[in-house]
């Protein structure tokens, strides 16, 4: 008969070469801790030639935003600008007819929400200004439109539309100056093929003041009996 086998690790060898192995693990694991160490939660500080470099940034920055901030406005940049020329004469740079339209076609991108970028309007709501009778009709209605708004009916090319303006001027939400105004009407004077002259912020400021008792929009019947 044959004698049972022993099942001591010790007499076999694929069970003591298996010990030996995870012993060997242990030890190399042992020295990886004690060189590097557990990881830990936690933060650590953020290096302080990092620190000083965005603080750094930021404080330029914020110096570079209060000199040459422009108090926000978009029409702030004009390549005729000269900061030493506007000190001494202290008045409002005068701008050609065609840097008017440049900048009222920036400040147009308010009215094309309802005018459409391509001055048709919306039927039967925001009359057109392309080919428009009052567009290119008389300015001392148009600037008005501009500072009170308008409200009711209004007919353009035979058709009716009846979409509130709100007013640009004092008492709407916007509050434009008059060479605001004037540029955007420039613009919207000679854009689409419209070929009606400029207004100017002297004649904005001019109907500004006889109208300044105005508290309402105008309606068509007011503005057809102005000349």
């Amino acid at each position: 008969m044959s004698q049972p086998s022993d099942p001591s690790p010790a007499s076999n060898p694929r069970l003591e070469q298996a010990a030996v192995t995870d012993e060997s693990i242990q030890k190399v694991h042992s020295i990886l801790i004690r060189e590097h160490g557990e990881p830990s939660e936690g933060y650590h500080p953020m290096p302080l030639f990092l620190l000083g470099f965005i603080s750094a940034m930021i404080l330029i920055s914020a110096i570079y935003l209060v000199h040459y901030r422009g108090d926000f406005d978009p029409l702030v940049y004009d390549e005729r600008y000269d900061p030493k020329l506007a000190a001494a004469s202290a008045g409002p740079v005068q701008l050609t007819p065609e840097q008017m339209v440049a900048q009222g076609k920036k400040l147009f991108q308010t009215c094309a929400t309802c005018h459409q970028a391509t001055g048709q309007g919306i039927k039967g709501t925001y009359p057109p200004l392309a080919g428009s009778e009052w567009a290119q009709g008389s300015e001392e209605r148009v600037i008005r439109i501009l500072l009170h708004g308008l409200s009711g009916e209004l007919k353009v090319h035979g058709e009716t539309y009846n979409g509130n303006m709100p007013a640009f001027g004092p008492g709407g939400g916007y509050n434009w100056k008059d060479d605001r105004i004037a540029y955007v009407l420039t613009y919207v004077r000679q854009e689409w093929g419209n070929t009606a002259g400029p207004v100017t912020p002297e004649k904005v400021k001019e109907v500004r003041t006889a109208t300044a008792d105005r508290k309402t929009p105008w309606t068509q019947s007011e503005l057809e009996a102005i000349e």
